[in-house]
């Protein structure tokens, strides 16, 4: 039987106070006048000034909170960072590590990332683990080698089913005007899954998300592919009725 899925919205460095407050209403008016609920969990991923002002109306509406990275200690001199206690503390559930956008601007390696995961374990998080292969890597001929090997260093001791989600992102299709088929797709999420068959106990239950520009018109199709488990939403789930209409494609 697969998981049950889920759709994360990643905000990203968007909204103010004000907006994000009306986007959660927004989302909540549609959860509540629909006569059938959507067949997946869902999580929001704000900012982190978002988080806190954010926390009760998240657990009125039945949606997840999640952060968008975590320190990898619990505590420090670690300016500008957030530790994963700090995110459970305010109400999170959930928590994004090894976004493609930070391993790309900010350095983050596989080490870093699996350590990051392994603090929101500890925390009581649900882990979020992002992998995906650059434009090069695809074109390389090798683009399940490296995301295998990036998942396999990424994964955080002590994963199962409950505590960690993975989320492939088609690095190479960000912004490049290229779009993945549905066979490539599959492919990788296949790929995954077996990978995981290795360290996790229970790999068929790992729901593994894809998050490769996901909108209203493809969303249905995506979500059919086998093991996909959902999705990790960027820039649609800052318009409640794409978002909404993504949760729905759920079946």
């Amino acid at each position: 039987m697969a998981p049950r899925p889920l759709i994360a919205g990643n905000w990203k460095m968007h909204l103010t106070l004000v907006e994000a407050g009306k986007l959660v209403d927004a989302l909540g008016a549609l959860m509540l006048e629909a006569p059938d609920k959507p067949a997946c969990d869902i999580v929001v991923c704000p900012p982190f000034t978002l988080l806190a002002p954010l926390s009760i109306a998240c657990q009125k509406y039945g949606f997840g909170l999640g952060g968008q990275d975590c320190h990898a200690e619990e505590m420090g001199a670690f300016t500008g960072n957030v530790a994963a206690p700090m995110l459970a503390d305010i109400g999170c559930s959930h928590v994004i590590v090894g976004h493609s956008e930070r391993r790309s601007l900010q350095g983050e390696t596989d080490a870093m990332v699996k350590a990051k995961a392994e603090a929101a374990l500890a925390a009581g998080l649900v882990a979020i683990v992002c992998v995906g292969e650059t434009e090069a890597g695809r074109d390389s001929g090798k683009a399940e080698e490296i995301v295998v090997g990036q998942l396999l260093a990424s994964l955080p001791q002590g994963a199962t089913a409950g505590n960690t989600v993975i989320a492939y992102e088609p690095v190479w299709a960000i912004g490049t005007g290229r779009t993945p088929s549905v066979e490539q797709v599959a492919a990788m999420h296949k790929a995954i899954r077996t990978a995981l068959a290795g360290p996790v106990a229970e790999a068929a239950g790992m729901r593994i998300l894809y998050g490769g520009s996901v909108k209203p018109g493809n969303a249905r199709e995506l979500l059919a592919v086998e093991n996909v488990d959902g999705a990790l939403v960027g820039g649609a789930s800052l318009v409640p009725a794409d978002f909404w209409a993504i949760c729905t494609s759920c079946t």
